[in-house]
């Protein structure tokens, strides 16, 4: 008598593998308030490639009969009648609404530019510090300590105080090097300092977090094998160790960008950041803190376009994080 085994067949999930990016993207937006902040940033961005098709106004554009409008007011000069004041006007009869889209340009840039000058340094340099010997390592890493003592605001005041003093000599007595930075902060409306001074001092936590990394990853099996096919350190470093560290760096970064901005607001405020009449949220809430009892408003428009942006880049870098975190990405 023949005896027949049936086999039994255990249906297996037929979903496709996906990646890393496409998991973080597909957690993402399952979030409406992350979909939300990133409409948010994207008109931003949008707004700041191009303020002039969006502000009615030039950002100079002033009118002393209607200084401190209200919002919703018209213009009462010949030269802008029939023009409505959405948002107010300020103690120079410039348009409010003109000026904080002319400002956008200065968040969004010290948000991206400042944040990758930041990463580019701090990665570098805590890169080949993690990799290096003991000896070299400990060097480089004192010398971020010794940085790191310092009040982080305090240098970049300190350093944004020499670059603009450099700007104001005479260009004779100033080298090469020296008038093609003033050449450029110069085009860029005293921007290109904020830059510099924000993203030479706000890399040093990116150097710490990425040697950390490197120094626990440079352990690992595949770097050893890697030494054993006899590939060089600068491989290692490019093609091993970087993209392994490159994910938590991104999102360590994407959480410091609202500390940028709230810098550059700070520096404008007191009168180091962009050099005027290029407007900027922190210098609006500073030319509008005398008259903050008159006109509230031309504080409470910059003030809640600084918070909303600085709450955006929040919300958008924890949620980057949890989605990111393995442990979480079961729940």
């Amino acid at each position: 008598m023949a005896t027949s085994t049936q086999s039994v067949v255990t249906p297996l999930s037929l979903r496709s593998p996906r990646s890393l990016l496409q998991d973080v993207l597909a957690r993402l937006l399952k979030d409406p308030l992350v979909v939300l902040c990133v409409l948010y940033l994207a008109a931003l961005v949008v707004v700041a490639i191009n303020p002039t098709t969006f502000a009615p106004l030039s950002y100079e554009t002033t009118s002393f009969p209607d200084k401190l409008a209200p919002p919703g007011a018209y213009a009462t000069s010949d030269k802008l009648a029939g023009f409505r004041y959405v948002l107010g006007a300020d103690r120079l009869g410039r348009d409010i609404l003109s000026r904080l889209i002319y400002g956008t340009r200065i968040s969004i840039a010290v948000a991206f530019l400042g944040a990758g000058i930041s990463f580019l340094i701090g990665v570098t340099y805590g890169l080949v510090a993690g990799y290096s010997r003991a000896r070299i390592d400990n060097v480089m890493m004192r010398i971020v300590d010794i940085i790191y003592a310092y009040p982080t605001l305090i240098l970049i005041i300190l350093l944004q105080v020499f670059l603009t003093s450099l700007a104001q000599q005479p260009a004779e007595n100033l080298n090469a090097l020296q008038r093609s930075l003033v050449t450029l902060d110069t085009r860029s409306g005293g921007l290109f300092f904020v830059f510099v001074a924000i993203g030479a001092v706000s890399w040093l936590n990116m150097a710490r977090l990425t040697r950390g990394q490197t120094l626990h990853y440079r352990e690992q099996e595949f770097v050893q094998a890697a030494h054993l096919v006899g590939a060089n350190d600068r491989r290692i470093m490019g093609r091993h160790l970087l993209p392994n560290i490159i994910g938590t760096c991104i999102v360590a970064e994407t959480l410091a960008i609202p500390a940028y901005i709230y810098t550059e607001a700070f520096l404008s405020f007191i009168g180091l950041g962009v050099q005027p009449p290029m407007p900027s949220w922190g210098s609006m809430i500073a030319d509008g803190y005398g008259a903050l009892r008159s006109a509230p408003h031309v504080i409470f428009f910059p003030a809640l376009a600084l918070s909303l942006t600085m709450l955006a880049f929040n919300f958008l870098g924890d949620a980057i994080r949890d989605a990111m975190d393995p442990k979480l990405r079961n729940r």
